[in-house]
C-alpha cells in the first residue's frame, strides 16, 4: 500500500480525522481570511473605477467568487455523496452534508449581491432571468438537502437520502453555467476568465484572483470544522471521544 493510499485509509478513521480537522481548520480560516482581506481592500479602494459602471462594479469582488463557489461546493458535495453511496464511506457522508450549509450560504450571498448590483444596472432588484432563476433553484435545492438530512433520525440513512438528492440535482449546474448562452438574458455573458481572454482591465484581475483563492481556502477550513463537529456528534459515547473530553476538561 502506497503512503498516499495509506493516508486516505487513515483519514477515514473518526479519531484520526478529528485530529486532522482540529489541526488544519484554523489554518484554513486564518489564511483564507487574510487573502480575502487583501483582495477586498484592493478591489474596493485600489483598482480604478470602471468607465461604464462606475464604482458599482466593485461588488463583483464578492458576487463572482460567491457564484463560482455556489457551483463548486455543490459539485464537491455530489461527488462526496456518490462516493459514500457506492463505497459506504462514512467520512464522505459527513463531508457531503457539511458542504450543504456552506454552499447555501455562498448561493444566498450570490443572489443578494446580484440583486444589489442589478438595481443600478437593470433598474430592478429582481428579474426572472434564466441565470437568476436557476441560481434561486440551486438555493432551494441546498435547503432541501439540509432539510432532508435533519428530518431523518438515523444519521447514515439521512445522509444517503440527502446525498441521492444532491446527485440528482447535479443536472442544474450546467444549466446555471450556460444559461446566458442558451437563452436571452439580462445577465451579462462571461467577461471574466482567470486563464486568459478576460474582458476586464488587467489591473482589476489580481484582487479577483485573491478573492477566489481566499474563498476556496476559507471553504476548506469551514468544511473541516463542520465535518469535525458532525463526526463528534456521531461518535458521541465512544471511548476516544470520552478521553478527548476528559483531557480537555483537565486542561481547563
Amino acid at each position: 500500500m502506497t503512503p498516499v493510499v495509506r493516508w486516505f485509509h487513515q483519514l477515514g478513521s473518526p479519531p484520526y480525522f478529528d485530529r486532522f480537522a482540529a489541526r488544519w481548520a484554523p489554518w484554513g480560516y486564518g489564511l483564507g481570511l487574510a487573502v480575502m482581506l487583501w483582495g477586498i481592500w484592493q478591489g474596493l479602494f485600489v483598482v480604478p473605477t470602471d468607465y461604464r459602471q462606475g464604482d458599482s462594479f466593485r461588488i463583483l469582488y464578492i458576487h463572482v467568487p460567491s457564484a463560482w463557489m455556489s457551483l463548486a461546493v455543490y459539485g464537491l458535495m455530489a461527488l462526496y455523496a456518490a462516493i459514500a453511496l457506492i463505497w459506504r464511506i462514512k467520512l464522505c457522508e459527513i463531508l457531503a452534508m457539511a458542504c450543504a450549509p456552506i454552499g447555501a450560504g455562498f448561493t444566498l450571498i450570490t443572489l443578494a449581491t446580484g440583486s444589489i448590483w442589478g438595481r443600478p444596472m437593470w433598474g430592478t432588484w429582481w428579474d426572472w432571468d434564466p441565470r437568476l432563476t436557476s441560481e434561486l433553484i440551486l438555493l432551494f435545492l441546498y435547503l432541501g438537502i439540509i432539510g432532508l438530512y435533519h428530518a431523518i433520525d438515523d444519521r447514515r440513512a439521512a445522509a444517503r437520502a440527502a446525498g441521492l438528492l444532491a446527485i440528482v440535482g447535479v443536472v442544474l449546474l450546467p444549466i446555471i453555467r450556460y444559461s446566458v448562452v442558451w437563452w436571452n438574458s439580462l445577465h451579462q455573458g462571461q467577461t471574466i476568465s482567470l486563464t486568459g481572454g478576460s474582458k476586464m482591465d488587467a489591473s482589476m484581475l489580481p484582487p479577483l484572483v485573491a478573492m477566489v483563492v481566499g474563498t476556496h481556502i476559507w471553504f476548506v477550513g469551514s468544511l473541516l470544522a463542520r465535518a469535525r463537529a458532525d463526526n463528534l456528534r456521531r461518535e458521541a459515547g465512544k471511548d476516544w471521544v470520552a478521553r478527548q473530553a476528559a483531557a480537555r476538561g483537565a486542561r481547563q
